[in-house]
């Protein structure tokens, strides 16, 4: 038996050291890089309310969209275009063949600020 408040502190925490990851990525001027940590704190966090939601260990998937149907809960339409956005961003430390073009600072400074919206979003939810 898993114990759940653990698994979900784990995730919470993973979340929180990602987002701080993050800005200190896009902060350095590495801004592809700050993308996949955006993605990977909004992964999961999804994953900690999997946990709390199924009370069971989260699927090892990256996908946004299929964790948060896994977690039971819709994601507002003003929250999905981060997402789709982010899910760009999340292909970059896993394909080597694959890399997007890092949009100019004031674009990922927006996205940042989004990532940070949808991150409070989803910890109300715990």
């Amino acid at each position: 038996m898993i114990n759940i408040q653990k698994q979900i502190d784990y995730w919470k925490q993973g979340s929180d050291d990602d987002f701080e990851t993050a800005g200190i990525l896009i902060e350095n001027k590495k801004y592809v890089h700050g993308l996949f940590f955006c993605h990977l704190s909004i992964e999961k966090i999804i994953k900690a309310l999997i946990v709390k939601n199924t009370q069971d260990i989260p699927q090892k998937s990256h996908d946004i969209f299929y964790l948060t149907k896994i977690a039971g809960i819709e994601l507002p339409p003003e929250m999905e275009r981060i997402a789709q956005i982010l899910m760009k961003y999340q292909l970059e430390g896993r394909y080597p063949e694959y890399y997007p073009a890092a949009p100019e600072y004031n674009q990922v400074s927006e996205y940042f600020s989004q990532t940070r919206e949808l991150l409070l979003w989803f910890r109300k939810k715990l």
